[in-house]
């Protein structure tokens, strides 16, 4: 982790991590993309379709669980593909590359925790009702600042199914305020 530090504040990051990633995987030298992950994107469960191993994939995706505490731009594609560790599929992998090429084009990226005089703490939640194919269950995520600086985030699916778009940021604002 690299940490450096100035009178604006403290900055935080894990390039040589995803460098190193990168080159352990042989995508060191790969086409970075510009997204995470593909817009509205949702997987349905098959259960005829190859699957690719799943001991790879859990690791890879366990390195992006790691390498998410200081990328929160990277909670909601971890988290979606996350839900598919116990049966991962080609297309699930081809969303794990597609994070793999986004990291390529965005290595310095992490946190910056800033010297601010704001002192308040603001919370924002969203979710996505109904997003789950499979189960309709709802996605939410939420983020917290302190002091201007962002401090805690999430994207999770939930076991509970919304019945309207209201409900659902309800349950997002609970989630949010609670964690």
């Amino acid at each position: 982790m690299e940490i450096a530090r100035s009178k604006k504040g403290i900055s935080v990051s894990q390039r040589k991590y995803v460098l190193d990633l990168l080159k352990e995987i042989g995508m060191l030298g790969c086409k970075p993309v510009e997204t995470p992950i593909e817009p509205n994107l949702k997987f349905e469960e098959m259960s005829c379709v190859a699957l690719v191993d799943k001991g790879r994939y859990q690791r890879l995706v366990g390195k992006l669980i790691y390498l998410s505490h200081t990328r929160p731009d990277l909670a909601f594609p971890v988290s979606v593909v996350s839900q598919h560790m116990h049966n991962p599929q080609e297309k699930h992998f081809g969303a794990v590359s597609k994070i793999l090429r986004y990291l390529k084009m965005t290595l310095g990226k992490g946190l910056f925790l800033g010297k601010k005089n704001e002192r308040k703490v603001e919370a924002f939640t969203n979710s996505d009702c109904a997003g789950s194919v499979d189960g309709r269950r709802l996605t939410l995520g939420y983020c917290t600042f302190v002091l201007g600086n962002l401090v805690t985030w999430r994207s999770k699916k939930q076991n509970v199914v919304a019945r309207s778009s209201a409900e659902a940021e309800f349950h997002a604002m609970a989630h949010g305020f609670v964690n």
